[in-house]
């Protein structure tokens, strides 16, 4: 009789948690909609269409935000469009569901090599050397784009209205 509100208690407190469980879906199952919706993403991205693109593949980060191959994709339809940035903090947000991945470590790594960060991006590469045991691809094209550097900026001057105080010549 002493030990019954003691059990009722665990076995109350032992239902709440094992239902709590029970309902979340493990962290390797993504929604099988998102991945489809990721491959739509980048067939148009192959296609040129990046905006296309880029709401297809945002739209399955919306059916399942853990879906890392779609940061990863987003990241890759930044870097077509020059928007180097962007595509860092996509890989970013790769790298937080999965520190490991390599391809996003290279991914970034590229990125910022095109933004001029080449340190950061060496940090990229002695990451990926530790994961992988042989040379692996992503290896050897990380390496290749450090050792070209960033390209350099090119200024070009978009304005067809002249200077104030210049005079059209006819």
């Amino acid at each position: 009789m002493r030990y019954t509100p003691v059990t009722c208690a665990l076995a109350l407190a032992l239902a709440c948690f094992s239902s709590g469980v029970n309902g979340q879906k493990p962290d390797a199952e993504i929604d099988p909609r998102s991945v489809e919706l990721v491959q739509k993403g980048e067939a148009l991205a192959a296609t040129g269409d990046y905006q296309g693109a880029n709401d297809t593949i945002e739209s399955a980060l919306v059916l399942d935000p853990r879906n890392r191959a779609a940061y990863v994709a987003l990241a890759k339809v930044a870097q077509k469009q020059e928007l180097n940035g962007k595509a860092i903090r996509f890989y970013r947000e790769a790298l937080k569901i999965e520190p490991n991945d390599v391809n996003a470590l290279a991914g970034q790594g590229e990125a910022l090599v095109a933004k001029g960060a080449v340190e950061k991006a060496k940090e990229n590469l002695a990451r990926i050397e530790k994961l992988c045991v042989a040379r692996c691809a992503e290896q050897v094209a990380l390496s290749a784009t450090i050792a070209r550097g960033p390209a350099p900026q090119v200024l070009t001057a978009k304005s067809t209205t002249p200077p104030p105080g210049a005079t059209k010549a006819e």
